[in-house]
């Protein structure tokens, strides 16, 4: 006898056990043909099928044609409706455990149905379409009615930082591998984009042209622009052509993820490359570039850069312009420009000159003043005598200021009439104030020559031939000894040459053997050239003793004797002369 109030707490309903009561009493309730199949060769890990007869707690409780009932987990049916009568696919598990019932999985019969739906009606290439489950070691594990594997490396055509990020996500893919006997299947979406892509790619590029204005998306951004996905092949938008005004990085433009409409400027079908420009896609700012900044007028505009070489001025949206270093101060050296401006700072500049091919302006911060070189040649005309300080000095000469940002040359060839000078600092270091003369004023090349010696008149013309003429014995210093001769000091910046020949009677091959440096020496004067400002000596002529021309040399006296000139003889027979004053 069935004990109906057992049966009752199972959870059966009436028509339940109604069908098991008729079933205890030997009557037909259908199963046996249902089930009867099944019963042969039945072992574990078979899938068969089983009618749901009621529900013990969170259980199911499924009959499958033996003698004890087995038990399901209602979670393993998911979202699907738990019916008793329905007749559904299990795995057998054990025939029957310690509880005397049969264990099955309806999630494991799912499974395997799906598999085998999958492996008979899918190839390696076909495309199909799951959720990604979960990470795990190595990529995704992607439901596609079974679970498959998608590596890491085959997730999308640029690996993502984090294919977590894929999770939850409906995918499509290409299968690569199945593998029946692990039962494995390796699936691949980059495969599928990639040859998507492909096909996207040659109808795309059949079909836009140069001019275009088409819509893209930013899928990765670089230092020097932007990649922007055309649907099917990426153009790149570079930096130069993403706006008018300056852009330090394109990251303060544009992002990624971000639609835009993009013109298309070149197509190479050879490379498959696209140069995109988003600026090109609005009128230019130099369309009418000379009409609104005409070459001489006088604009304000921003510092908005500054490089070694000068500073770029903001006129307009999109329009710059360069300030060359040169064209900053007409006096001032400036070496950098950051020691008259600073970014940010507003400033007044002059057209100077338009490039509109190349989009490129001259500006000058200078000639907004007025250029104090053209009022320099009225100032200081040629002859004017000016006071300065010693700015610098170069081997050629010395600069010396004239008033602020005015500078003169003094060159070395200009410091004095007689002395030989190689570098100025042997007569003038900086700071020092001296007194020139304008020489010359070049307003071109913003130049002015000064001179100090011009303040007296030329020793040369004048004093120098009427206190030494030839014939006459001088006393002087060695100064300097060479292989061709030795330099006599007669007086301070006046030196004469006494040349090899001139030393001695006999020949000499090495003045130092006849004469020393410092040594006062008696020398008789053979010519003075006025043109050449050199003085010939001779030491042999001067210990003969006599004042005559020896020696057939013409020295300017004939041959005639030299008489005495203002002086005297001194001690030693050279005659005196009065020190002259340079």
């Amino acid at each position: 006898m069935v004990d109906e109030t057992l049966i009752a707490s199972l959870g059966f309903d009436e028509a339940d056990v109604d069908a098991l009561l008729k079933g205890a009493m030997g009557e037909d309730t259908g199963m046996e043909g249902l089930l009867s199949d099944q019963l042969q060769d039945l072992k574990p890990g078979k899938l068969i099928k089983g009618k749901i007869i009621g529900m013990a707690g969170d259980d199911v409780v499924i009959e499958v044609g033996l003698k004890s009932e087995g038990l399901v987990n209602k979670e393993e049916f998911g979202d699907e409706e738990v019916r008793v009568g329905d007749v559904v696919d299990v795995l057998l598990e054990t025939l029957e455990d310690e509880t005397g019932l049969i264990q099955l999985s309806k999630r494991k019969a799912d499974r395997q149905i799906a598999w085998h739906r999958i492996t008979d009606s899918t190839n390696e290439g076909d495309v199909v379409e799951g959720t990604v489950m979960r990470k795990i070691k190595g990529g995704l594990l992607v439901d596609i009615g079974v679970p498959v594997f998608l590596p890491a490396s085959q997730v999308d055509v640029r690996r993502p930082g984090d294919v977590g990020e894929y999770i939850g996500r409906k995918i499509r893919a290409q299968i690569l591998k199945i593998d029946v006997e692990r039962r494995n299947i390796v699936i691949s979406r980059r495969k599928l984009v990639e040859d998507e892509r492909s096909a996207a790619k040659k109808r795309l590029l059949e079909k836009i042209n140069e001019g275009d204005i088409v819509k893209g998306v930013v899928k990765n951004i670089a230092d020097f622009g932007a990649f922007v996905d055309l649907g099917g092949i990426d153009g790149l938008l570079h930096i130069t052509d993403m706006s008018w005004s300056r852009i330090n990085h394109p990251s303060e433009l544009v992002k990624v993820d971000q639609e835009l409409k993009v013109k298309i400027l070149n197509i190479d079908h050879d490379r498959e490359k696209i140069a995109l420009g988003l600026k090109q896609t609005e009128a230019s700012p130099w369309e009418e570039i000379e009409a609104k900044f005409p070459v001489g007028s006088r604009i304000t505009g921003e510092i908005v850069s500054i490089m070694s070489y000068g500073a770029f001025v903001k006129l307009a949206e999109g329009v710059e312009g360069l300030v060359h270093i040169s064209e900053m101060s007409w006096t001032r050296r400036v070496n950098h420009p950051s020691e008259l401006v600073n970014p940010g700072d507003p400033v007044e500049v002059v057209v100077l000159d338009i490039d509109k091919n190349k989009q490129e302006i001259s500006l000058g911060m200078k000639q907004v003043e007025v250029n104090p070189w053209e009022l320099v040649a009225e100032k200081y005309p040629p002859g004017t005598i000016i006071e300065g300080e010693v700015r610098n000095l170069a081997n050629y000469g010395a600069f010396v200021e004239i008033e602020p940002g005015i500078d003169g040359l003094l060159h070395v060839s200009d410091m004095s009439w007689t002395k030989k000078v190689t570098h100025p600092n042997e007569l003038h270091k900086k700071g020092d104030q001296i007194k020139a003369v304008v020489l010359e004023v070049d307003q071109e090349k913003q130049r002015i020559s000064l001179g100090v010696k011009q303040l007296s008149e030329d020793p040369w013309l004048h004093l120098i031939p009427e206190h030494y003429k030839p014939g006459m014995v001088v006393r002087g210093v060695v100064t300097k000894v060479t292989n061709f001769g030795v330099f006599v000091e007669l007086e301070d910046d006046l030196e004469g040459l006494l040349h090899i020949s001139e030393l001695a009677d006999h020949k000499v091959d090495n003045p130092l053997d006849v004469v020393k440096p410092g040594e006062e020496v008696d020398v008789k004067i053979l010519r003075v050239d006025s043109s050449d400002r050199k003085i010939g000596l001779s030491l042999k002529r001067a210990q003969w003793g006599d004042t005559s021309a020896a020696g057939g040399d013409d020295y300017s006296g004939g041959g005639q004797d030299f008489g005495p000139t203002r002086g005297g003889m001194d001690d030693h027979g050279a005659m005196g002369t009065d020190k002259i004053k340079f």
